[in-house]
């Protein structure tokens, strides 16, 4: 696996590892507000509180899937399944719900792709 593809693998990991941080431990701030298009009253709710934790634990655990393909297996298979999963993702986000999705979430996974494949 080339130094490229691992640096962008590793930030790859650090963007789900941002998001859990959003998404599990400060779910009502202001920051995750403004990611999210959401007002911190809606984050509030017991509910979408409930959701973003759980979210945010599928997220950090994502990071580390990579992290593991990255540096415990030095896969570069599973690098490649772990991104076209993600871009996956990114892409049905995109069609229900924001279409920046698709470059907010998929666009350091889609260069990480690109690179394992080049």
């Amino acid at each position: 696996m080339s130094i490229i593809t691992t640096i962008l693998a590793v930030l790859v990991a650090a963007e789900f590892l941002f998001i859990m941080y959003l998404e599990t431990f400060a779910t009502t701030s202001e920051r995750t507000s403004q990611v999210f298009g959401m007002s911190v009253d809606e984050l509030s709710r017991d509910s979408v509180r409930t959701l973003f934790m759980n979210q945010g634990v599928y997220n950090g655990l994502l990071a580390v899937l990579i992290l593991v393909a990255v540096f415990a297996f030095v896969s570069k298979a599973a690098v490649v399944a772990l991104m076209l999963y993600i871009i996956a993702v990114a892409a049905y986000g995109s069609f229900t719900s924001n279409p920046k999705i698709i470059l907010m979430q998929g666009g350091l996974a889609i260069l990480c792709l690109l690179s394992c494949l080049l």
